[in-house]
């Protein structure tokens, strides 16, 4: 059986795509091949990393790239993980369902180290509730 092929798509690809992307490899990745993209690359946020590296989840070597690389290719679902990106996600062809979740930008968090951290780890929670409710 062939796993089920998944594309989390945000603006920079940074964060909540990239916490997406290592949430569900981590909870089924023997189910799910998990990808992310954004539309426009920039880098992983260590905010991001640090709060799935507490849930034992590692994106600290993943890469943030540009979804003009997944254009042609086919997957089950393609989820738009921010607002801003289900507006300027085009059409994907090869997708079987497109899903919108729309999740706060923790990257815009304000305050200490920890109180952001703190946002990195609540909108890592909702990110797989979705995962767990809608996916598995």
């Amino acid at each position: 059986m062939s796993k089920s092929r998944v594309l989390f798509l945000c603006t920079h690809n940074s964060a909540r795509s990239q916490m997406a992307e290592g949430l569900l490899r981590r909870l089924a990745g023997d189910r799910f091949e998990a990808h992310s993209a954004g539309t426009e690359a920039t880098h992983v946020r260590p905010l991001a990393a640090r709060a799935m590296a507490e849930i034992g989840a590692d994106i600290s070597r993943q890469e943030s790239k540009t979804l003009e690389r997944y254009l042609g290719e086919p997957f089950d679902y393609v989820v738009t993980v921010c607002d801003s990106a289900n507006e300027a996600c085009p059409v994907f062809h090869g997708a079987k369902q497109r899903l919108h979740w729309s999740f706060p930008d923790p990257s815009q968090a304000t305050g200490t180290e920890e109180e952001r951290l703190g946002v990195f780890r609540a909108v890592r929670d909702e990110i797989r509730a979705r995962i767990e409710g809608e996916l598995l």
